[in-house]
């Protein structure tokens, strides 16, 4: 779902700051910035998520157009697509330090990606559209497509008090924070398995425009979790 960390940030500039200024800044000065690296370890998490390199002077800045995007494509491709263009620019933020609001630079990569899932797609039982060109990805991004159904959203997160990230939302109602370990998340999908089914819906679909049939399919494939779990 999208959420802002910083919603003053000006649409209008590439970027605004780096990440190591912005977190400096948040926990009022290197000593809590240190404090609060403690607390979370996130570099030794990701190294055992098997992420090496977290970029620590990524350009941060407004994330509006490129939640639109994501949730475009979702709508436009299916979930499969969507997650993997997300999960192509978490690398290219957190990793390559890229700036999300660079909108020619995202142009270009989200073209790439969008081309290649499409590609994958292409041989499975979908009818998918061709994909989006990087000339026509750039008109969007400087457009204002989508950008209702993104405040709807945040204000649906503000309502049942999700204030920061990361967090999930299970069942449509159970909010785990992102900071909890593996086997609290275990312990709330082993009483689903119990049951035997998932109860709740989707609670941003409507918000978001987003169809029955796409949230059938999912975004991933029984036989990707097995690949990832392998």
């Amino acid at each position: 779902m999208p959420f802002f960390l910083e919603p003053h940030y000006d649409e209008s500039r590439p970027s605004i700051e780096s990440n190591r200024e912005r977190l400096i800044k948040k926990w009022g000065g290197v000593a809590g910035w240190e404090e609060q690296k403690r607390r979370h370890d996130l570099k030794g998490r990701g190294l055992e998520a098997g992420i090496p390199h977290f970029n620590l002077d990524r350009m941060t800045s407004n994330t509006m157009a490129s939640h639109r995007l994501i949730q475009t494509v979702g709508k436009r491709y299916g979930l499969r697509v969507s997650e993997a263009l997300y999960d192509r620019l978490n690398v290219y933020y957190f990793v390559d330090g890229h700036a999300l609001n660079d909108r020619q630079l995202l142009a270009k990569i989200s073209a790439d990606e969008i081309a290649k899932q499409v590609s994958n797609e292409g041989g499975k039982d979908f009818d998918l559209p061709p994909p989006m060109r990087e000339d026509e990805i750039l008109r969007f991004l400087n457009g204002d497509e989508g950008r209702n159904e993104i405040e709807m959203a945040l204000r649906a997160l503000d309502d049942i008090g999700v204030h920061g990230i990361p967090k999930f939302i299970v069942e449509g109602s159970t909010v785990v924070d992102g900071a909890a370990r593996s086997d609290h998340f275990v312990q709330i999908f082993r009483k689903i398995e119990r049951r035997g089914e998932v109860a709740g819906v989707p609670i941003f679909a409507k918000i978001l425009g987003i169809d029955d049939r796409t949230i059938q399919e999912g975004s991933h494939s029984a036989e990707t979790i097995v690949n990832r779990m392998a």
